[in-house]
């Protein structure tokens, strides 16, 4: 059993702001008490393409694990390590996010997708931003029937988590507009 969703968010801010605060998300020390289920954030490797102009970034992202604690009691970790796959291309205005769960994989296996590109009714003005999200807990003979509500669970977790990060997101544009206009925060 596979729990997908998609959300759509317009951010009323031009997409170098947008970006510029997905870079900021997690670095931002005010941001540790609201994003509280990030533990570390590590860049493994940065590469501009001379020809193409895409900067490729990869972070390993640390987590605490997903879903009810007495899962995390059963399965013995109380942490989740990710990989963040980052494609920016200023040229057309897109910037893709691919993060994937790299521990927990035989129990769990999250995929979030991101996309954010300039809005087609005000494409200097506002930047969408597309997320979808697919979780699938791999059911173990001893916890085949909670599966399901164990997917549950996380996709709800993942819901309210990726509403905390549009309202860091949101107060980052605000601070980048803000320090753009040469006004103090």
């Amino acid at each position: 059993m596979v729990k997908a969703y998609t959300q759509e968010h317009v951010y009323k801010h031009p997409w170098e702001r947008v970006t510029s605060a997905s870079w900021r998300k997690f670095t931002d020390p005010e941001n540790k008490r609201i994003l509280s289920h990030i533990i570390e954030v590590d860049t493994l490797n940065r590469k501009l393409d001379p020809e193409s102009g895409k900067l490729y970034t990869t972070r390993a992202i640390t987590v605490h694990a997903p879903g009810p604690w007495f899962i995390r009691k059963i399965i013995g970790q109380d942490i989740c390590h990710c990989v963040e796959s980052t494609v920016v291309d200023a040229q057309s205005r897109s910037m893709q996010l691919t993060t994937r769960n790299i521990s927990l994989q035989k129990f769990l296996e999250v995929e979030e997708k991101i996309r954010y590109e300039p809005h087609p009714d005000n494409p200097n003005g506002w930047t969408i931003c597309q997320q979808q999200t697919s979780i699938r807990i791999k059911p173990l003979s001893v916890l085949a029937s909670m599966a399901e509500k164990v997917e549950q669970r996380c996709a709800e977790k993942f819901l309210q988590n990726s509403v905390k990060g549009r309202e860091v997101m949101e107060r980052i544009c605000k601070y980048l507009e803000a320090e753009s206009r040469g006004i103090a925060v």
